[in-house]
């Protein structure tokens, strides 16, 4: 069984108790596990979607998934990381699953703004595969019929360990999703946005953008 087709499954049983209120538990472990699934339909993932593009929409421009805010080494009752990771997000005791994936047992490491756990497997790879993108792009002509054009873009990314850090970029890097379309010549044109892209546990590509 697939994380994508496990988290949907869950979406619509009772191992996700939509009783449970959306504050009563840490929203960052249902990131983690809502984004993994592809964003299943449920009152919790509705809420870390929420919290997710809340974080991005300026100002500040925030980490959209903060990982070191998500106990994955608190349990050890589960097998697997993926089991304690429903334990975690949604529930106190949530039901034995018998047939969740097997993702690597990772060892614990120092939390320093990081996954508590070891999460370099490939099998993480889709919480390294968020892009945050903060642009600002002006362009107009002067009085003195110059074409003046100023750019500033920000790049969010994920470190092996869920470790975030800005670096500096371009518009010609954003992704083609994006709605940074200026025309050819110099007509004035101004965009300002946070972009958001990700890819989830299966490789299916996804992306928010906020205009302001």
């Amino acid at each position: 069984m697939t994380l994508r087709s496990l988290a949907v499954g869950l979406a619509t049983t009772t191992v996700i108790s939509l009783a449970t209120p959306a504050a009563a538990y840490p929203v960052d472990c249902a990131i983690l596990l809502c984004l993994a699934g592809g964003w299943p339909a449920s009152a919790e993932c509705a809420h870390a979607r929420a919290v997710f593009i809340a974080r991005i929409t300026p100002w500040p421009v925030e980490p959209p998934l903060q990982i070191w805010n998500c106990p994955m080494h608190a349990e050890f009752r589960r097998e697997t990381p993926v089991e304690r990771l429903f334990d975690i997000a949604f529930q106190p005791s949530s039901p034995q699953q018998s047939s969740l994936p097997a993702l690597p047992f990772p060892a614990p490491i120092p939390v320093v703004d990081q996954a508590d756990i070891d999460i370099s497997d490939p099998a993480y790879d889709f919480a390294r595969s968020i892009r945050v993108y903060q642009t600002e792009y002006r362009r107009h002509r002067s009085s003195d019929g110059d074409c003046n054009v100023s750019s500033t873009v920000r790049l969010g990314t994920y470190g092996e360990q869920g470790d975030y850090a800005w670096h500096r970029s371009s518009v010609d890097k954003l992704p083609p999703a994006s709605a940074f379309s200026p025309s050819s010549g110099c007509n004035d044109y101004y965009f300002r946005s946070v972009f958001v892209d990700w890819k989830d546990y299966e490789g299916t590509y996804g992306f928010e953008e906020v205009r302001y």
